[in-house]
Formats: C-alpha cells, structure tokens, sequence
C-alpha cells in the first residue's frame, strides 16, 4: 500500500501554509506551529500565525455547554448565549455587534453539548477591538431583566421554528433523548420548552458566575498577527480578571445499552416518512475512533457509499440517504438516516439498513473502499484547515473538550494505519442489536405501521 501524501493534498497544504512532514518511514505529521501562553488568571491563549492575508479570528470558547445543565434548566447555556449580546455596564444592548460592524468585521456565537463559543472575523489590524469587547463582556455581562424578557420569548420561538415545526429536526431531539437514558446528551442544547419558559435572569446570573470566568475558558486567534504582540495585548485586556471557582456538578456517565429501543414520531407537518438507526460508540480519542471514522465513511459518505448506492441507485426507495458519525466530550452516536419516497415502506427500509450492516460484520470492506475513505477523511481534514476561521474552530473544540490541538499533527498518520480488519471488528463490536436505538418519522395519515 503507498502511504504517501497524495499530491493534490500535498499541494494544497503548502498554499495553506500548514508544515506537512513524511519523515522516512513514510508517516505524516502536521505541524500547525502553535503558540501557546497560559495569563496567571488561568485563561490560555493560543495563537497561530498565517500572514497570507491581512485577516484574523478571534474566538473565545467555554467550557460549558449543555451537559453542564441539570434538570428543570436545560436550554440555560444557549440562552446565556443570546444574553451576551444584550449589553454591558459599559456598552448598552445591541452595541457589541454595531462595534463589530463599523470595524468592517463579522460576529456569532454558538452552543452545543460541550462548550459555547463567540467569535469576530476581520482585518488583522482590528483584532484588539476583539479583546476589549470580548474581555468586557466575559465579567461585566449587564443581565438586563427587560432585555432578558424579550430575548427569552425569541429563544421560545426559534425552538417552535426550529424543532416543533420541523419535523426532520423533532426526530433528531427524540432519538437523542431516547438513546440517553442519563446522562445530559438526553436534552436538546436549546432545552425543553417548559424550562425555557421558567427560566429567571437570576438564574442566568447564577450560571454566568459558575462558568464564564478565565479559567474556564479559551482564547483562539488565527491569521495575520504576531504571538508576541497577541499574547502582550491580551495580558493588557483579559490579565486583570480574576479567576473564580468553576461550579460543577457531576454528570452521570451513560450506561451500556442493555437492550433495542424505538422511538416514533407521528407529524402532520412531515411529507415522506424519515428511518434513523443509532448507535452508541466512543468517541474523540479512543482507540476504536479512527476505524469507526472509516466505517461511517465507507457506509453512508457520500454517494458512492454503500448505503446511498442501495436506497438511492439501486431500490430508488430513498430520496437520501447516508450515516455520520457524532463525537462528543463524553460518549457518541453513529447514526444512518434514510429519506423514504413515496409509497415506500418503513419495514422494508429497516431490513434492508440491518442487511447492509450484517454484510460489513461478516465480510469486512475491501481495499478499494478502505483506500477512498482514507482520502475522503485526508481530504475533509485538510479542507478543513483551509482559513483562518475553521483553523481556529478546529483548535477551539479539541481544547474545550480536553484533546488538545496537538492532537491534529498525527491525526492523518492515525487515520492512515486503520486496516479493513480492524474496521469489521468495530463493526461486530458496536453494531449488535442490544446497541441500537430506532427513529422513525411517519406523516399524520401514516401513523400505523403496515
């Protein structure tokens, strides 16, 4: 088997400016030239250089998303998420963005189950108004009671639009919540409806206090600086801020699977019926990670996978089609999904989703197909280095959820050594029937099973 590095990825690391080394052995490893400072208030500061263009990210991440949720205030992560935009002792609500948008420059957030982050994309020259904003509002958040009023009934409703009204969405938050039985993955990271509507702004104080201080957070910048210059500036801005308790509880890990479990969904909203199988798998980090990342890739990547060539090319029973693998800090799900056609029958679809993946327990993947996942992996990876943004997401998730970015410079090497045998042994280890967890998403007028 050739392990060198094709040349098209070869050729794209060196425009993207990523150090690709294949010493002797023929093993790659990626060297993103990291620099990293750690202020006495605890906040790491991580900074990775790139002077192609006169751009920069600047991203501050916390470790804190909705796992660290209890029961009665799911959602409160998310929602804290949007009060961050609602004003500070010093900026009024609505002014952060506006700053951001007279300096030419672009701004978000976002939660998940693992960590919330906010981020500013702009010319390198602006990335200091970045620090004074962002360090403004991680201990000086205003928690206004009638901006909270208002932003709480815009979260209310993007969970109706967005999960209620979706169909294809409302399956997804039913199969989580059926897959975990304790651990937090159970709820959705926007939260059930009933907590949002009670939430308090005292308990969003109480919860900024427990988690948005500089110990518990992460500074990524990407693009045209200097580390020096960066790491000068941010103990100018972030180093006078005091570290403070980070407030935890403990979180139940989730148990093994001990039997199949069905969840079904009847929505007037749907069209077509919607088939999901999940899995519980281990995820970033474990030994088995990288053969599963296969696995997905070969059943359900792309339409040359082999599910995608038995629903949508060969039975035409399938509108789409695929699997992905979801990694998490704590555990994971690899999941396939099918999109039915019309007069197409769930059982059938069921059946024919087991036979595939019987064929992989009992057969393994060949060559070929072992081969081309490891170039869709290789290829995704490094397209997925290819800007400032993306370098420092990419960063940003492995630190929050306790990888770390060294774990990027042997990634692909890791990828590479996955045999086929391995692959069908991941296969009969995770894939058995007291493992799995069923979706299924009927249309109104379908609601009995034939």
């Amino acid at each position: 088997m050739d392990r060198r590095i094709p040349r098209f990825l070869l050729l794209l690391l060196l425009i993207l400016g990523v150090e690709f080394v294949v010493p002797g052995g023929g093993h790659a490893k990626v060297n993103l030239n990291v620099k990293e400072k750690t202020l006495s208030n605890g906040l790491k500061v991580l900074v990775l250089e790139d002077h192609s263009t006169p751009t920069a990210t600047f991203q501050v991440w916390y470790k804190v998303g909705s796992r660290n949720e209890v029961y009665g205030k799911t959602g409160i992560s998310h929602m804290l998420e949007h009060m961050m935009f609602k004003g500070t002792h010093k900026y009024g609500p609505g002014e952060f963005s506006n700053i951001v948008a007279r300096n030419g420059g672009s701004e978000n957030a976002f939660t998940s189950r693992d960590y919330t982050a906010y981020f500013e994309n702009w010319a390198s020259d602006r990335i200091e108004v970045s620090m004074e904003l962002e360090s403004d509002r991680m201990c000086n958040l205003l928690l206004d009671e009638k901006e909270f009023a208002k932003e709480k009934q815009v979260v209310m409703e993007e969970r109706r639009l967005r999960t209620e009204d979706d169909p294809t969405s409302l399956l997804v938050e039913e199969l989580f919540a059926t897959a975990y039985k304790v651990h937090p993955y159970h709820w959705p990271v926007i939260g059930w409806m009933g907590d949002i509507d009670s939430f308090t702004v005292e308990d969003l104080r109480t919860y900024y206090k427990n988690h948005y201080a500089p110990n518990n957070a992460v500074v990524v910048v990407v693009g045209d600086v200097d580390s020096q210059d960066v790491f000068a500036k941010m103990e100018k801005w972030f180093g006078s801020i005091p570290s403070r308790p980070v407030k935890s509880h403990h979180i139940t890990q989730e148990p093994p699977q001990r039997g199949e479990k069905r969840v079904q969904v009847v929505s007037k909203e749907a069209r077509l019926p919607f088939v999901m199988l999940a899995f519980h798998v281990p995820t970033i980090g474990s030994e088995d990670e990288h053969a599963l990342e296969i696995l997905a890739s070969v059943l359900g990547d792309g339409k040359s996978s082999r599910i995608y060539k038995r629903f949508v090319r060969e039975d035409r029973s399938a509108l789409f089609a695929g699997a992905y693998y979801s990694r998490m800090r704590d555990s994971g799900l690899l999941y396939f999904y099918v999109g039915l056609l019309p007069g197409k029958k769930v059982e059938d679809v069921e059946a024919k989703i087991l036979e595939e993946i019987e064929k992989v327990k009992t057969n393994g993947i060949t060559e070929r197909e072992l081969e081309k996942a490891k170039n869709q992996i290789e290829a995704g990876f490094i397209y997925g280095l290819d800007s400032n943004f993306y370098r420092a997401m990419t960063i940003g998730r492995l630190e929050v959820t306790g990888i770390g970015y060294k774990y990027l410079e042997t990634y692909v090497d890791n990828v590479r050594k996955v045999t086929a045998e391995q692959v069908k042994e991941v296969a009969n280890k995770y894939f058995t029937e007291e493992n799995r967890t069923w979706g299924v998403l009927l249309p109104e007028h379908e609601d009995k099973r034939e």
